[in-house]
């Protein structure tokens, strides 16, 4: 499902779009339909940007965001950027942090040797980083108000983090992390398979660690998600990759 604020388009004029497109044109993508609406509900008045529930986890995101840009190409309406949006995991934020990504990594994709495990970059294969543009990183986190402390990488997993030591684990394989979710690997590779720009914006529900239910909040998390993307929208608009 797409939501979309109004019919209507914005122009080259309006927007400041890339060389060689029409118009501005963003697609975000959440997993939940939770999530889209409340990235929805500050874009009622953005004909512009797309929220899209592509599915849990990095294959469904991967293949969700996917088909959404070959529909908008076929359809001669290309998207120009692609946000990975939602609620996740904090590694040393409270709830309700927004946390901007200036690296995409996937943390499980590889194998376990005797020696600890490999990336799948170390076995010849593949990438496990994909890069936001840093002109975007920081107008983002300006139009925001992120902090420093809270711009970082924003791992991908398979398996949310349910332990004291694997979140440990995961704390020393990559000391720039800053939260952990299950989608923003899986948009990002559809993203690049499509010569797209990706970001990500993530607002903290729990930490990551040991699952515990009561000191989640989701609501919270949801809250900063409308607030963040009510704040950042102009930019997304408007922002162009040169």
């Amino acid at each position: 499902m797409v939501v979309q604020a109004q019919e209507g388009l914005l122009t080259d004029t309006d927007t400041g779009a890339q060389p060689g497109t029409a118009h501005a044109r963003v697609l975000i993508a959440t997993a939940v339909p939770a999530e889209r609406d409340a990235v929805a509900r500050a874009l009622h008045d953005r004909p512009a940007i797309d929220v899209v529930a592509v599915g849990v986890g990095p294959a469904a995101a991967a293949a969700g965001t996917a088909t959404a840009l070959t529909t908008a190409e076929l359809a001669g309406d290309p998207y120009t950027l692609v946000v990975s949006a939602g609620i996740g995991g904090g590694f040393s934020t409270p709830p309700g942090t927004v946390l901007i990504a200036d690296a995409i990594t996937v943390a499980d994709l590889g194998a376990e040797t005797p020696e600890g495990f490999l990336p799948v970059t170390e076995l010849g294969f593949g990438t496990v980083t994909h890069r936001p543009p840093a002109s975007l990183v920081r107008d983002l986190a300006a139009a925001t108000g992120t902090a420093p402390a809270a711009v970082g990488t924003v791992l991908t997993v398979s398996t949310v983090t349910g332990t004291a030591d694997r979140a440990a684990l995961l704390a020393r394989r990559h000391p720039g992390a800053v939260a952990e979710a299950m989608e923003g690997f899986g948009v990002a590779e559809a993203a690049a398979a499509h010569d797209v720009p990706v970001a990500e914006i993530r607002a903290v529900s729990n930490a990551v660690g040991p699952r515990d239910r009561a000191a989640w909040r989701i609501g919270d998390a949801l809250a900063a998600l409308t607030d963040a993307f009510g704040k950042s929208a102009p930019v997304l608009e408007s922002w162009k990759n040169t």
